[in-house]
C-alpha cells in the first residue's frame, strides 16, 4: 500500500534490492569537458548545446558533441539536476523577447539576485548551501517549467546521497513559486540522457515509452509494467500503464504511461528519457526512449448515453420540456397580453387619436361612413340587445354569452363592432380559419396567430414526430418529444388562460380600498376589469374538426368559471349547446337569437347603402366645379316605389340584402334583382340538394351535397327528402310544415337511403346547411320553415318549373314504391311463415286477415304510384 504521503507528494524513495535497483543506484554519468553553451530563446539561429554522456554499469555508449546531438555533456564527478516548477508551463511564446545567456544565468546564481519574480531566485533557494555540490551551468526549458542544472561533486560523495538530501531540503523548506501557489518546487536526479529539443510539443500527461536497443546488434527487452511503476512511481501518482497489444506489429516495441499531473510526466520525461537497463532475465540491456502523447479521451458520456436509450431520452426528453416552459412560455405569455391589450398597434395610441380628430374634417373615410350608414338601421332595430349585451359584461353571469343566429345576420359585426366598441382587452378567435387550415401543423399555427401566441414551431411537431418513430423503431421505447394535435392545442389555450388572467389583474393598484382581496376575489368582485374572449364561427364544419370545439369549450368553461373573462360564443350553427352544455352543465347560457330584419328596417338599411354610394359619386363628380347637393336634395330613382314589394319577397336577410344594395347601384331595377336573386337560389338548392353528384339518375336515392356536411356526398339525407320539404313548403299557406308530422311520413320515417335511415338527423342536417330552418316552443322543435325567406320564392320557382317538378316527384314516388314494395315483402314472408304450419289455428286468422289486408293496402298504393309516374314520365319526355 502506497503511503498518503506519497500519493498527495511524491518523494524519492530508493527502489528494493532488485538488480534493476543496482542498476539504478550504480549508473552515474561520465563528465567531460565542452565549450560554454549560449542559449538564446529568442533566436533562430542559436541552437541547443548538446553534450555526450555514458552510462556506468551498463558500458559506455558515446554520442559525439555537435549541433544535433540535443544532449547535456558531463566530466568525471558531474553530474545534472532537473529542477521543476520554476516557469509556467508553455510560456515559450511569453519569453521569447529575452535573450538568456547560460554564463549570465551562472553570474547571477553565484551573485545570489534577491528580485522577487527573478527565477534564478528560486533555484538559489532550493538547492542548500549544505550540499556538498557546486553549480557550473544553468539550462532553462520554459515549455517545460523548469531548469537543468549541472554541477560537480568531491569524489566518494554519492549521487545517490546527494539526490536524497535535496529532496529531503525540499520537503522541510518548500518552495512555492508565485505563479502557482498550490505546488512546490521538485528537483530530481538525471539518469539518462535529456533530449533538448525545441520542437512544439508541449508536456502531456501521458508518456509514451519506447524500448530501443542500447546496443547496436542486440536487441531490446520490453519491460513489465512491474518495472515501469518501479522506474516511474518515485516522480508522481501514476494513473495507468498500457503495454502494447501482444498482437502489434508496431516497432519500436512502447507502452504508455499516464500520470496524473502533467508536471510529475515533465519530471519523470527529463530525468528518465535514455536511461539504460537490463531487466532480470533479459538478455541485453534496453534503453528508454520518452516522448509525450496526446491522450485520446474515451467518449465515456456517449458511450453511456448511447447504450442507454430507455434512460437517456426520456431525460432529454423532460430537460427540452423544461427549458420550453422556463425559456418559451413567458415570452409566449408576452406576446398574447400584448395581442389582446393592443399595445403595440398604432391606431390605439394617443398621438394617433389626436391626429384623427384633427384631421376629420380635411380628411374623409369613404369607406367606413358607407359602412356606418349601411349598417345604422340595423344596429338601430337592436338596440336593446346591444345594451342587453353590454349590461351583462358589467356583472358576474358566470356563464356564456352565445349570440346565435342564421348566416348572414349580423351576428360578429354586432358584438365585435357595436357591443365591444371601444373596449381594449378583447381577444377575437375565428374558428372558420383554424378548422379550414390544412393539416393539424397549419390548424395549430391558425390558432396561435388568433391569439398572439408566439413563437409557434408547427413545423418542429413533424420533424419530432419523424424522430420519435425513428427512435421507436430501433429500441422499441417512445421518445416522448413529440405532442399529439390535442395537447398543442390545450398547451396554447392553457397560455392563452394565463396571459388573460394577468390581463384582468393588470388594472390593480396597491392604494386600492380592496387591495388586501384575493387574486380570485378581486376578479370576482370587479367583472368590469376582465377581457373579453370572442369565439366567432363556433361549431362550423364541426364533423371534421370535433376536438377543436370540445377542446375550446372546456377552456372557455374554465375562464367563466374562474372568473378571468366573459366568453361569447357567436354561432349559425342549431346545435350549439351540446358541447357548451359538456362543458359547463350546471349553468344556464345567457343565449341570444338573431333574426331577420322587419320590412321597415330592410328597407331602410338598402336606401341607406344607395344614398351612402350616390353621395360619394356625387362629391366625385361635382368635385372641380360645383361642391355636391346635400343628400336630402337628391332625387329618388324612379323605380324605388318597387321596392316594398321587393322586400317582402327577399326577406330580411341582411346578406340578401347587401346583393339586392350591390345590384341595384350597378342600374338594375328592384324586381329584376330579386328576380335574378331568386333564380340563383333556385340554381343553389337544386345543385346543392337536389341534384347532386350522387343522385343525377332519375329515382336515385342517394345523397346530395352541401355546404356544411362532411364532404364527398356522405350526407344524412336524402334527395328525396330535401324535395319533400321544397315541394311542401311551396305549398303551405303559412309557409310552415309541423316538425312531427314530417317525422311520419315514409320519405324520412322509412327511407331506403341507408344514410338518411334517421329522420331526426337527416332533418338536423338539413337545418344545418341552411336548408330549411327549424323553430322550437317550449324548448321542443315545433315548426319547419325555409331556411332564409329568398328559399322560400325559391322554392316556389322550383315546383313551378314542370321539368324539375317531373323529375323530383319521379324520384319521390319510386322511393314510395320500393318503401311499399317492403311492405309488401315482409307481410308476404310471415304469410309463409303461418302457412308452413301443420295445422291452421284459429287465433292466426286475425293475423292473417291483417297481413291480407296490408298487402292488398300496399298494392293498391303501387299501383297508385306507378300511375302517377307514367304521368311523369311523359312529362320529362315532352317538356325540355
Amino acid at each position: 500500500m502506497i503511503p498518503r504521503r506519497a500519493l498527495l507528494r511524491p518523494a524519492f524513495r530508493p527502489l528494493c534490492a532488485s538488480p534493476l535497483a543496482t542498476t539504478l543506484a550504480t549508473t552515474l554519468p561520465v563528465i567531460r569537458h565542452r565549450p560554454p553553451a549560449v542559449w538564446a530563446c529568442a533566436h533562430r539561429s542559436q541552437r541547443f548545446a548538446r553534450w555526450k554522456s555514458t552510462v556506468e554499469g551498463v558500458g559506455s555508449v558515446n554520442i559525439a558533441s555537435s549541433e544535433t546531438t540535443g544532449h547535456i555533456d558531463t566530466r568525471p564527478n558531474e553530474s545534472v539536476l532537473f529542477l521543476d516548477n520554476l516557469f509556467p508551463v508553455k510560456v515559450t511564446s511569453l519569453l521569447l523577447w529575452r535573450s538568456w545567456d547560460t554564463s549570465d544565468l551562472l553570474r547571477r546564481f553565484e551573485t545570489a539576485s534577491s528580485r522577487f519574480l527573478d527565477p534564478v531566485r528560486l533555484i538559489k533557494r532550493a538547492l542548500p548551501e549544505t550540499l556538498p555540490i557546486k553549480v557550473t551551468e544553468i539550462i532553462p526549458r520554459f515549455k517545460e517549467g523548469g531548469v537543468f542544472v549541472k554541477f560537480t561533486y568531491p569524489r566518494g560523495v554519492s549521487l545517490t546521497e546527494i539526490e536524497k538530501d535535496l529532496i529531503r531540503s525540499l520537503e522541510q523548506n518548500p518552495i512555492t513559486p508565485w505563479f502557482n501557489p498550490f505546488s512546490n518546487v521538485k528537483s530530481g536526479l538525471i539518469r539518462g540522457r535529456p533530449w533538448l529539443e525545441d520542437l512544439y510539443r508541449l508536456p502531456k500527461s501521458r508518456l509514451r515509452v519506447e524500448f530501443v536497443p542500447a546496443e547496436a546488434s542486440a536487441p531490446p527487452s520490453e519491460l513489465s509494467q512491474e518495472s515501469l511503476y518501479s522506474i516511474f512511481r518515485r516522480y508522481g501518482k501514476i494513473a495507468d500503464i498500457v503495454s502494447q497489444p501482444p498482437d502489434s506489429k508496431v516497432l519500436p516495441k512502447y507502452a504508455y504511461v499516464d500520470f496524473v499531473l502533467v508536471r510529475d510526466a515533465i519530471m519523470a520525461r527529463n530525468c528518465m528519457h535514455g536511461f539504460v537497463l537490463k531487466e532480470e532475465g533479459s538478455k541485453s540491456p534496453t534503453r528508454l526512449r520518452i516522448s509525450y502523447e496526446q491522450r485520446v479521451k474515451p467518449h465515456v458520456v456517449w458511450d453511456w448515453i448511447t447504450n442507454h436509450t430507455r434512460i437517456v431520452i426520456p431525460i432529454i426528453a423532460a430537460f427540452l420540456a423544461a427549458f420550453t416552459v422556463a425559456v418559451f412560455d413567458p415570452i409566449r405569455e408576452f406576446f398574447v397580453r400584448v395581442h389582446v391589450q393592443k399595445s403595440l398597434e398604432f391606431t390605439d395610441s394617443k398621438l394617433y387619436k389626436w391626429l384623427k380628430s384633427q384631421t376629420s374634417d380635411i380628411l374623409t373615410f369613404g369607406k367606413r361612413k358607407t359602412q356606418d350608414a349601411a349598417l345604422n338601421a340595423l344596429f338601430t332595430q337592436r338596440k336593446d340587445l346591444i345594451d342587453s349585451l353590454q349590461n351583462s359584461l358589467l356583472e358576474t353571469v358566470g356563464t356564456f354569452v352565445v349570440v346565435y343566429g342564421p348566416r348572414g345576420s349580423g351576428g360578429r359585426e354586432l358584438v365585435v363592432d357595436q357591443v365591444l366598441q371601444g373596449r381594449r382587452d378583447v381577444v377575437v378567435i375565428d374558428c372558420r380559419q383554424v378548422v379550414e387550415a390544412r393539416g393539424e401543423a397549419g390548424t395549430i399555427r391558425k390558432l396561435a396567430n388568433q391569439v398572439g401566441y408566439r413563437p409557434v414551431f408547427s413545423w418542429a411537431n413533424n420533424l419530432s414526430s419523424m424522430i420519435d418513430l425513428a427512435i421507436q423503431s430501433t429500441t422499441g421505447v417512445k421518445a416522448g418529444f413529440s405532442e399529439n394535435f390535442e395537447t398543442q392545442v390545450v398547451k396554447i389555450l392553457q397560455t392563452v388562460g394565463a396571459a388573460l388572467k394577468d390581463v384582468a389583474l393588470s388594472g390593480r393598484k396597491k392604494a386600492d380600498a380592496d387591495a388586501n382581496l384575493t387574486d380570485d376575489g378581486y376578479l370576482e368582485s370587479h367583472p368590469e376589469q376582465r377581457p373579453v374572449v370572442v369565439i366567432d364561427n363556433f361549431m362550423h364544419k364541426s364533423d371534421e374538426k370535433g376536438i377543436i370545439y370540445e377542446r375550446i369549450s372546456d377552456w372557455a368553461a374554465a375562464l367563466v368559471q374562474s372568473n378571468i373573462a366573459h366568453v361569447i360564443f357567436v354561432t349559425t350553427d342549431a346545435s350549439f349547446s351540446k358541447p357548451l352544455t359538456r362543458a359547463l352543465p350546471d349553468r344556464l347560457f345567457n343565449q341570444v337569437t338573431l333574426g331577420d330584419l322587419s320590412p321597415e328596417v330592410a328597407k331602410q338599411f338598402v336606401l341607406s347603402q344607395l344614398e351612402a354610394d350616390n353621395s360619394k359619386e356625387a362629391k366625385a363628380k361635382h368635385k372641380k366645379t360645383a361642391p355636391p347637393p346635400p343628400v336630402s336634395e337628391k332625387q329618388p330613382r324612379c323605380d324605388l316605389s318597387e321596392l316594398d314589394e321587393c322586400i317582402d319577397v327577399l326577406g330580411g336577410r341582411l346578406t340578401d340584402l347587401q346583393v339586392l344594395a350591390r345590384r341595384l347601384k350597378v342600374g338594375q331595377s328592384p324586381k329584376r334583382a330579386v328576380a335574378d336573386i331568386i333564380d340563383q337560389s333556385a340554381s343553389e338548392i337544386l345543385r346543392m340538394y337536389l341534384l347532386g353528384n350522387k343522385c343525377g339518375a332519375l329515382g336515385n336515392n342517394g345523397s346530395s351535397g352541401s355546404r356544411s356536411g362532411g364532404g364527398d356526398g356522405e350526407k344524412k339525407w336524402s334527395t328525396e327528402q330535401a324535395w319533400y320539404l321544397v315541394r311542401f313548403l311551396a305549398t303551405s299557406r303559412d309557409q310552415a310544415l309541423r316538425y312531427n308530422e314530417v317525422l311520419l311520413t315514409n320519405t324520412f320515417a322509412s327511407s331506403t337511403s341507408p344514410s338518411a335511415a334517421n329522420p331526426e338527423v337527416a332533418l338536423e342536417s338539413l337545418a344545418d346547411s341552411e336548408l330549411i330552418s327549424i323553430k322550437s316552443a317550449r324548448g321542443r322543435p315545433a315548426t319547419i320553415r325555409a331556411g332564409k325567406p329568398v328559399y322560400q320564392a325559391a322554392f316556389r320557382r322550383l315546383v313551378d318549373d314542370p321539368v324539375v317538378r317531373a323529375r323530383m316527384d319521379l324520384a319521390m314516388l319510386g322511393e314510395l314504391v320500393k318503401i311499399e314494395a317492403k311492405t309488401i315483402e315482409k307481410a308476404e314472408a310471415e304469410l309463409a311463415v303461418l302457412a308452413s304450419l301443420p295445422s291452421q289455428p284459429s287465433q292466426a286468422a286475425e293475423r292473417i286477415r291483417y297481413l291480407l289486408a296490408k298487402l292488398e293496402g300496399s298494392q293498391r298504393k303501387i299501383v297508385g304510384f306507378e300511375k302517377e309516374m307514367s304521368g311523369l314520365k311523359k312529362v320529362l319526355a315532352e317538356k325540355v
